[in-house]
């Protein structure tokens, strides 16, 4: 079928054709990282510049591009397409958010979820300045023993972590690690599931990290940041700031991040 084919309701002959011109110019901006300019877009997809202002206008208003200084870049609503695109679009802003909140709190970032049964850490933001924790034990096993962790399992149900600690028991990781299985299941029935989560060198000594849950959709999600033991005074009022940022960006952004 051409661009120029009539759909079948009869809106027009060019009604299929801007809806894939738009697509592309979609595909055409998540591209580019830093964001691209009009005419960089308008040659990249063959548009005349006309036609790619006339839809970048439309992408931008309804929230699937914004505008930066004359760059266009990935927005929002993108993130809520399906298939390879959509997908794309979402790790790319949430690698751009995860940046932004590891420059303005200082710490390394991590977002991770929970899905058939395990802990999967999507993206992280490091630098040599915040550098992240080694994973010198595997993150799915040791959920017990960090924030991170311990925050997606606070979100399950009481099935739900017993069938995790049937499967991944409590290793005694280092002498702050929870003691064992029950008591992982009492201290994860006490917490709040929407205050922030603090551990202390429970999974590497000298490390302590904090969590925040995410609410959005129904897959248990997580950001959280770690620190030297030594800014240990730092963890709680960072917490409580990364839980604001999170509310308030989350309420913008409304993605769903796929494995």
């Amino acid at each position: 079928m051409s661009d120029t084919t009539a759909d079948q309701g009869g809106s027009g002959p060019t009604l299929i054709g801007s809806v894939r011109r738009a697509l592309r110019l979609l595909e055409a901006v998540a591209d580019h990282d830093g964001g691209a300019t009009a005419k960089q877009l308008a040659r990249q997809v063959g548009l005349p510049m006309a036609t790619t202002y006339h839809l970048l206008r439309t992408l931008t208003h309804d929230g699937y591009l914004r505008r930066e200084q004359g760059l266009y870049l990935v927005g929002p609503a993108a993130g809520r397409l399906s298939g390879p695109v959509g997908r794309g679009v979402v790790r790319a802003e949430l690698a751009r958010w995860l940046g932004a909140l590891r420059d303005e709190l200082g710490v390394a970032v991590y977002y991770a979820f929970y899905e058939d049964g395990e802990v999967n850490v999507v993206s992280q933001a490091v630098s040599p300045a915040h550098p992240g924790v080694e994973e010198w034990a595997d993150f799915r096993r040791t959920a017990h023993a960090h924030a991170l962790g311990q925050c997606l399992l606070a979100q399950l149900d009481e099935d739900g972590r017993r069938d995790h600690v049937s499967r991944h028991p409590v290793e005694q990781l280092t002498p702050y690690t929870v003691s064992d299985d029950r008591a992982l299941l009492r201290k994860l029935a006490r917490l709040d599931r929407g205050a922030p989560l603090h551990e202390h060198q429970q999974y590497l000594p000298g490390t302590v990290c904090a969590a925040v849950p995410i609410t959005v959709g129904r897959v248990p999600s997580t950001i959280a940041f770690s620190l030297p033991a030594g800014r240990a005074d730092e963890l709680l009022p960072l917490a409580r700031r990364l839980q604001r940022r999170t509310e308030s960006t989350l309420t913008t952004l409304g993605f769903t991040v796929w494995g």
